[in-house]
């Protein structure tokens, strides 16, 4: 049959029965939560498409003028057709009054149609029923639109009196019943020049009261006394009482006002993304690099800050205010820029709870994994885990929905939306010439265009936050620099170089107004807006760190010694050399070079460490492209000569020393007092307070003891890296159920139209009527004996069928052969082959000659 002698849908079963396999997988790629679980037939799926969750959902994702085409057909007669709803998005002037909404609203109504929200041709368009209910105006749910009720719904609780009062004065014909005088009314306020003439003879005063509500609200306070302006309103029902002291506007005078608009300003067009600047694409991912190695630099300065075992867990999970300042004050930035690199290491899987009885933060065994990897790969791991994680710091030291502090690291930070914005902000940089930086504004009002807010949301701008923390975000982890869009960055999103169109992005819009719905390929292609899979998203951080490896400055092998007993690194330095400068000096300076400071407390800290003066001054000599300066020198060697003149045992504590006089000295000093301390021996003094604490108090007054064993040996001080057991990255919170992949797509729908094959399969009348739906009743022997026939005569029968899982459905199949308590049959709804044991088989049924 065409599609020019195809009857028209009576309903959104029909309408979907009669798409192809492609169309109806674009309706379940849109809608996902259609195929969660799958249906059994187009019936369910219709069904499914119309609940009030699935239908909120839909709209949520609609873009503006997509709609604000709803929004008008909900304030459209049902059905409507595409003129009226032409007029009601351009005016009355149709498509010359507004061309650019003429030329959009083929493509919205297309998207409506696609999504299962609209259904029906251009001569009865119909919004599906929930949708309808959702965005038609009331007065506890005004509408977009700013209209009112009609005529219709408007006078259905007046009283018969009073509407054939309103008719009369009008000069309309009286009436027998209150419902064909509002159907006279209705005839009036639509015609065009009786509507003009009324409105010629009202009084000045009264027009003004139309103005003031004529784009909403549209409902006015009146007293029981009206002025004369508004009497004369009312007298002609251009005002119509809805309640005790309230008035309303009704929709057709409304209409009639704005020209025959629903909208005042209707959106057919994207805001464009405006470029603020435009920089060398090469300074921009040069940039973008620099901002690479500093996150590589500062993700391991946090975690070497915790590797002997990072700060407490909060009894509710989370750090504390106190440690997030600790740790902002450590790495030398903002607390919500600390909050951000500590919620990236935990969403790389680089550091976790240890799990102990006095839980606390520490590194994973991945992030000593990690620190082997290139430093190219590193930075890839960090970008990837922040393009897909939920986890959203911008939200720590906000309020939850209980009133609760939000803390890092802690409960309550997943926003799902988060990973679909920050890659459709990516995107739309993707989209500007290479090394432009965008406008933020021009970028916020371009995604609230493409996900407008409805209802309660206007007052939590999620997405625009979430948007304006991406673009600082990308700039910290050198995705972006200078505010556009890196090399890496282009490719850690899968995006093509501007001008080439990624692979099957490309889709065929309709053309005009007829019931055409858009082209999809069978392969299909993520949109630009969409998240890549996992395996896609591997393949496109592999090809960021191929492009950002060459950019990354190379370690260097050496320092620059000076007099000032600093040491200058002109650039990132090779592990073992950072770390020894680490334990030998104190970081005074970050930035292009960072600046060492050798102190006598630095220089003991590596004494404890093991090393000896010999060793430091060879380190020195081996990696300084100046000559050791003479200060730093006598520094080392003289904290050498007095550590460990001075030892530290434990009695609860002691001190030892060959030289009494010194002793002598620490016994008079009065800072000693804290510690307690008596004389055992000449050369020994006993404290009451353990050898840590007689350590640091000792090293407080300036001298530079060493601690020692039972047996008078030094004790060597290492650092004890402390990890967690094996942890896993936080999996992130998806936005409803994941996008069907093309595999599933084409199951799903072989498997809907199987199950739609047997429910509509017209059957031979016998016995009680099976409602639809309903699954055929027979008893046992029946049931044998109807396939055993079928067997002979190489009929189809219609059977229910429970599986072992307990899912019944219905299918219709061709029996082979009957024996052994298994029938063998060709199942035309599977396409297959298949045998089905005869006790789930719930009944069976003969199908029509036809």
């Amino acid at each position: 049959m065409s599609t020019e002698d195809r009857p028209a849908p009576r309903s959104l079963a029909e309408a979907l029965r009669a798409r192809d396999d492609v169309s109806l997988a674009a309706l379940l790629r849109s809608r996902p939560d259609l195929i969660t679980p799958v249906p059994t037939d187009l019936t369910q799926l219709a069904t499914r498409a119309g609940t009030r969750a699935s239908v909120l959902r839909a709209l949520e994702r609609l873009d503006r003028f997509a709609l604000q085409t709803a929004e008008a057909l909900a304030v459209a007669p049902d059905p409507a057709t595409y003129g009226a709803l032409l007029g009601l998005m351009a005016g009355d002037a149709g498509e010359k009054g507004d061309p650019a909404v003429a030329a959009a609203l083929p493509r919205a109504l297309a998207t409506l149609r696609e999504q299962a929200l609209v259904w029906g041709g251009d001569d009865r368009l119909r919004l599906v029923r929930t949708a309808r209910e959702v965005l038609a105006p009331s007065p506890q749910h005004p509408s977009p639109t700013g209209l009112g009720p009609t005529v219709q719904e408007a006078t259905a609780g007046m009283s018969p009196g009073r509407i054939q009062e309103i008719v009369a004065t009008l000069g309309l014909p009286s009436t027998h019943d209150a419902v064909s005088a509002a159907v006279s009314l209705t005839g009036l306020f639509t015609h065009r020049k009786k509507m003009a003439a009324l409105l010629r003879e009202a009084p000045e005063e009264s027009l003004e009261v139309l103005t003031r509500l004529v784009w909403g609200p549209p409902y006015g306070q009146v007293t029981p006394d009206p002025a004369p302006r508004l009497r004369w309103l009312l007298d002609r029902g251009l005002l119509l009482p809805t309640a005790p002291g309230t008035v309303v506007l009704p929709r057709e005078v409304a209409l009639h006002l704005r020209g025959g608009r629903a909208h005042r300003a209707p959106e057919a067009v994207a805001p464009a993304v405006e470029p603020a600047a435009t920089h060398a694409p090469q300074m921009v991912d040069a940039t973008a690099a620099g901002q690479a190695y500093g996150a590589l630099a500062t993700v391991e300065e946090l975690l070497k800050d915790w590797d002997e075992g990072g700060p407490a867990v909060l009894r509710a999970g989370g750090l504390s205010v106190r440690d997030l300042k600790r740790t902002a004050v450590a790495l030398d930035v903002p607390e919500p820029v600390a909050a951000f690199w500590v919620e990236l290491a935990y969403a790389a899987g680089l550091l976790a709870s240890d799990g102990e009885a006095d839980e606390r933060y520490a590194a994973t065994p991945a992030y000593d994994e990690w620190l082997e990897q290139p430093p190219a790969e590193r930075w890839a791991r960090l970008a990837e885990a922040w393009l897909t994680a939920t986890r959203t710091p911008g939200v720590v030291g906000g309020r939850d929905a209980k009133d609760r502090a939000l803390s890092a690291l802690g409960p309550g930070l997943d926003r799902s939306a988060a990973p679909e914005v920050r890659h459709r902000v990516l995107s739309l940089l993707a989209a500007l010439p290479e090394g432009a930086a965008p406008s933020p504004d021009s970028v916020l009002a371009r995604l609230r265009w493409e996900r407008p807010l409805r209802g309660p949301q206007r007052d939590d701008d999620l997405r625009s936050r979430l948007a304006e923390w991406t673009l600082s975000e990308a700039e910290l982890l050198g995705v972006t620099g200078r505010g556009a869009l890196s090399a890496q960055g282009r490719a850690l999103l899968g995006a093509p170089a501007p001008g080439r169109p990624a692979h099957g992005s490309a889709a065929a819009e309709p053309s005009g107004p007829g019931d055409k719905l858009p082209v999809h390929h069978h392969h299909h292609a993520p949109a630009p807006h969409e998240p890549l899979s996992a395996p896609e998203q591997a393949v496109a951080s592999a090809a960021a760190a191929r492009l950002v490896a060459p950019l990354l400055p190379e370690p260097l092998d050496h320092v620059l010694l000076q007099a000032d007993l600093t040491a200058v690194a002109p650039g990132p330095l090779e592990r073992p050399l950072a770390d020894m400068l680490g334990v030998l000096a104190d970081v005074e300076s970050k930035g292009g070079a960072t600046v060492y400071r050798f102190t006598p407390a630095s220089v003991r800290r590596a004494l404890d460490a093991g090393r000896a003066a010999s060793d430091l001054h060879a380190f020195l000599a081996a990696h300084s492209r100046t000559p050791v300066p003479q200060p730093l020198a006598y520094l080392i060697d003289d904290v050498a000569r007095k550590h460990g003149h001075l030892r530290v045992g434990a009695a609860s504590a002691y001190v030892r020393c060959d030289d009494d006089a010194v002793l002598n000295e620490i016994l008079a000093d009065r800072r000693a007092s804290a510690l307690r301390l008596r004389r055992l021996a000449p050369t020994v003094l006993a404290a009451q307070a353990d050898p840590a604490t007689l350590l640091d108090g000792l090293r407080s007054m300036g001298y530079a003891p060493a601690a020692e064993s039972a047996e008078g040996d030094v004790l060597i001080t290492r650092a004890h890296a402390h990890r967690t057991p094996p942890r896993t990255a936080p999996e992130p919170v998806p936005d409803g159920p994941p996008t069907p992949d093309a595999t599933l797509l084409s199951a799903a729908i072989r498997a809907i139209r199987a199950g739609d094959l047997a429910a509509t399969t017209p059957r031979k009348p016998a016995g009680a009527p099976v409602a639809s739906g309903d699954l055929p009743r027979t008893g046992s022997a029946e049931t044998l004996a109807t396939m055993q026939a079928a067997v002979l005569t190489g009929e189809a029968l219609w059977i229910g069928y429970v599986n072992a899982e307990g899912a019944a459905s219905q299918r219709v199949i061709a029996p082979i052969r009957v024996e052994g308590g298994f029938v063998t049959a060709y199942d035309h709804t599977a396409d297959e082959v298949r045998t089905y044991p005869l006790h789930r088989v719930t009944g069976v049924a003969e199908l029509a000659e036809d």
